[in-house]
């Protein structure tokens, strides 16, 4: 099953998610592929940067023919997650069409639901060669005790996907473990950052 993590707008956690989802499936046992298809290539610097072997690999793929090659790079695994660019549509649409399911990171500010139209625009292009594609909103980095994720999911009913239950919030966690090349999982594993991105992993799973 190949999921991907996408958004045209920058700066909204993909990387973030790509990363967790995919140390959460290897955690539960599964092979993972972590490919990264944006040219900045944060998923790699991630990689690079851990102190121990990875317990699943991750590939450089900024490439618009994604979509042919994918099937074939990630035959001997269970699942593929890919990062996904910001602004690259030929990339963008690449990977709409490599995945089975699409999940799109919002930040809670009006400019990314504003700016959600994009990919929204580029699946439903896509859903005209590809039936079955599924996709859906997390509103990732929501500010703890805030109504503002609740506001934020409001105003996605506005679009044609479905909001997830679970959101991911903001926590100081995330970016220390990413620093030294590791997630919350492996940081604090009992957290509550762990908590979020485990119930969101099941959530992805169960579409």
């Amino acid at each position: 099953m190949i999921i991907a993590f996408l958004n045209q707008k920058g700066g909204v956690g993909k990387t973030t998610l790509a990363v967790h989802f995919a140390s959460a499936l290897s955690r539960m046992g599964k092979k993972v592929l972590l490919v990264d298809a944006d040219p900045q290539g944060s998923s790699l610097d991630w990689s690079a940067s851990r102190p121990d072997d990875p317990t699943f690999p991750v590939v450089g793929l900024p490439k618009p023919n994604l979509h042919k090659e994918l099937p074939i790079i990630g035959i001997n695994h269970d699942y593929v997650v890919i990062d996904g660019p910001p602004r690259v549509n030929e990339l963008a649409r690449s990977a709409i069409m490599a995945s089975d399911i699409v999940i799109i990171p919002v930040q809670p500010s009006p400019y990314d639901v504003w700016a959600a139209k994009e990919i929204v625009d580029l699946l439903q292009e896509a859903s005209t060669f590809k039936e079955n594609i599924k996709s859906a909103f997390v509103i990732n980095r929501k500010i703890v005790n805030t109504a503002i994720g609740r506001d934020v999911g409001e105003a996605l009913a506005a679009y044609p996907l479905p909001v997830l239950k679970t959101s991911i919030c903001q926590r100081v966690a995330f970016a220390e473990s990413a620093a030294h090349g590791l997630t919350v999982l492996d940081t604090e594993p009992t957290g509550v950052a762990s908590q979020e991105i485990n119930a969101l992993t099941r959530e992805i799973l169960e579409l």
